[in-house]
């Protein structure tokens, strides 16, 4: 009986250490972000994997353009492609921004207005991963078994979609902008932050003046280079005359917020003369660069990486597009709009398309480039244009909506 007794404690224990064991690594998984990853909804860790999908779609689409003439030689078997002439260059990439947009949109359709995290389509946006990924990858094929005029046609509504995306970027930029400078200027930040909105100000304003002189430099060098010179002019003029508004004592918004807007029109100046074809003549720096040399290949994979970025945070700020005010938030209220996160998304999906060809599909692109072409240089300069007038109207908006009341009361 001693013995027996003897050997059923170690049994026991043996059993307890195993139970003990299995108990701490459940515990484990269960505290691990990699569990709430992979065993239950989160959200959080849901929109980086489809930020990824977004950026391998990107690069596939890059790839169809530059490298697919070889590589898709069998696309001659798919009824719509006729010989893999219609599947390649431009209109390949169409058809790749299709499946993306597809994708995107029935991710949309089955998430818009989810409110709580109860709601299945919670699980639905955050989970079930190998069916998303199977039915990415077949949004990828469908287009490529679609005829040439359909997807013509798309790339007609692709600029639209490109505009929608472009538009709710430019007010997602200026919303931040307008928050950052009401929150350091209200009563709670406004004495601690006094010296850092200073030196803020300061800096951003000195950066804008140093890169318009810089932009006289490089893409002005003589009198004949006129448009740029329109171009660089106005971005100066729009600087004075935000700064103008946003200190006007009426508005008196401070120089946070103009200075700040100025660094993003000049960045946009910018832009849309980088986006000058490369055999303009005021486009010095264009000049110096050949089509495979590393400064082409990292402009490249930066200009990719901004789309995947400006998606990515544009798609989780809904908050700054709702228009009526709601109720307080509670716990277990979704962290970020689902439906409004895919949309934009899928509008992406048409920007990229349209940055890959130039905002043109039937004009032929250089490898290793990426938004270049007159088409792409205006769709920047109306874009800046658009951002300082939204800017403006939303400092002056309040006063005219107050005038407003005061007369119809």
């Amino acid at each position: 009986m001693i013995r027996e007794e003897f050997m059923e404690e170690p049994t026991s224990s043996s059993s307890m250490n195993r139970k003990s064991c299995r108990e701490r690594y459940e515990q484990f998984m269960e505290d691990s972000w990699c569990a709430h990853f992979f065993l239950g909804p989160n959200p959080f860790m849901a929109r980086y994997v489809y930020a990824l999908i977004f950026l391998v779609t990107n690069l596939l689409a890059w790839t169809i353009r530059d490298y697919g003439r070889s590589a898709l030689s069998e696309l001659q078997r798919l009824r719509g492609c006729y010989g893999a002439r219609y599947c390649l260059g431009a209109e390949g990439v169409l058809r790749i921004s299709l499946g993306c947009f597809l994708f995107f949109f029935v991710m949309f359709l089955s998430t818009v207005n989810t409110k709580k995290v109860q709601d299945w389509r919670n699980s639905w946006h955050s989970e079930w991963w190998p069916a998303k990924i199977i039915l990415w990858l077949g949004f990828m094929a469908i287009p490529f078994f679609i005829p040439s005029a359909f997807i013509q046609l798309y790339g007609k509504v692709a600029h639209f979609g490109a505009g929608v995306f472009l538009l709710i970027q430019l007010i997602s930029v200026i919303s931040f902008i307008t928050w950052l400078n009401d929150c350091c200027r209200s009563e709670k930040n406004e004495k601690r932050c006094h010296v850092q909105v200073l030196v803020v100000s300061i800096l951003a304003y000195m950066a804008s003046i140093m890169g318009i002189i810089l932009m006289y430099v490089w893409y002005a060098p003589r009198p004949t280079c006129s448009l740029n010179i329109l171009f660089i002019t106005l971005t100066l003029a729009l600087l004075q005359l935000m700064t103008f508004v946003s200190m006007n004592s009426k508005v008196n918004a401070g120089y946070l917020a103009s200075g700040l807007m100025g660094l993003y029109i000049v960045f946009l100046c910018w832009s849309a003369i980088r986006s000058e074809p490369h055999t303009e003549i005021c486009n010095k720096k264009a000049e110096a660069a050949t089509s495979a040399d590393w400064l082409a290949i990292a402009s490249f994979v930066i200009g990719v990486l901004v789309i995947v970025m400006a998606t990515f945070s544009t798609g989780v700020d809904s908050k700054c597009f709702q228009f009526k005010k709601t109720e307080a938030e509670e716990e277990d209220d979704v962290p970020y709009g689902f439906g409004f996160f895919h949309f934009v998304f899928a509008m992406g999906a048409m920007y990229f398309a349209m940055l890959f060809v130039g905002w043109n599909g039937h004009q032929k692109m250089q490898k290793w480039t990426i938004d270049v072409g007159w088409a792409s240089a205006w769709v920047r300069i109306v874009n800046q244009w658009l951002a300082a007038l939204v800017y403006m109207w939303m400092l002056v908006a309040p006063l005219v909506w107050k005038r407003r009341h005061v007369e119809a009361t």
